[in-house]
C-alpha cells in the first residue's frame, strides 16, 4: 500500500457523520490516514487535481448539496485515472432503489451508516479489513450490502 498506511476518504455533508467517522478511525488505531469533504464538489475537486494522491477506499454518503454520491460515483467510474479507487456507500438511506443503482453503477459496498458509535467502529475495521483485490474481482450482490 502507498506509504505502509491506507488512504481513506469520507465524503459526507453532515459535520457530526464526519467527526464520528475520524473519531472511530483514531480510536480503532489502524494504520489509516483520513482527510473528509463536505460535498461532492470538493471531493471531486480534488481527486481531478492533477498531485492528488488517491485513497484506497472511499467512503462516499449519497445525499451531498452540489453533487451528489450518484453523480460523484458516476464521474469516478469514468475516469480511468481512478478506477483503482474501492467505493464504499455511506449513506442513511436503506433503500432497494438506492442499493440497487448504486451496485450497478459499479460501487463495491453498501453501507447503512450505524447509529451508535460502537457499531460504527465495527464496520469501518470490517471495511478496511477486506481483501479488496478478492471483493473488487468478484462484485455480486450478496456481499455489496454490508450488514451488521
Amino acid at each position: 500500500m502507498q506509504n505502509d498506511y491506507i488512504h481513506l476518504i469520507l465524503a459526507d455533508d453532515d459535520e457530526d457523520d464526519r467527526l464520528f467517522f475520524t473519531d472511530a478511525f483514531s480510536e480503532l488505531k489502524m494504520n489509516t490516514r483520513v482527510n473528509t469533504f463536505n460535498d461532492g464538489v470538493e471531493l471531486m475537486n480534488y481527486l481531478n487535481k492533477e498531485d492528488a494522491l488517491m485513497p484506497n477506499v472511499l467512503f462516499l454518503d449519497l445525499n451531498m448539496p452540489k453533487k451528489t454520491g450518484i453523480e460523484c460515483l458516476i464521474e469516478i467510474k469514468a475516469n480511468t485515472k481512478m478506477s483503482g479507487i474501492a467505493i464504499v456507500i455511506y449513506s442513511t438511506s436503506a433503500s432497494e432503489e438506492d442499493i440497487e443503482k448504486t451496485f450497478v453503477l459499479g460501487a463495491n459496498i453498501y453501507i447503512k451508516k450505524p447509529g451508535d458509535f460502537k457499531k460504527l467502529k465495527k464496520v469501518l475495521s470490517e471495511v478496511v479489513s477486506i481483501n479488496w483485490q478478492y471483493h473488487t474481482n468478484s462484485l455480486n450482490k450478496d456481499n455489496f450490502l454490508l450488514r451488521l
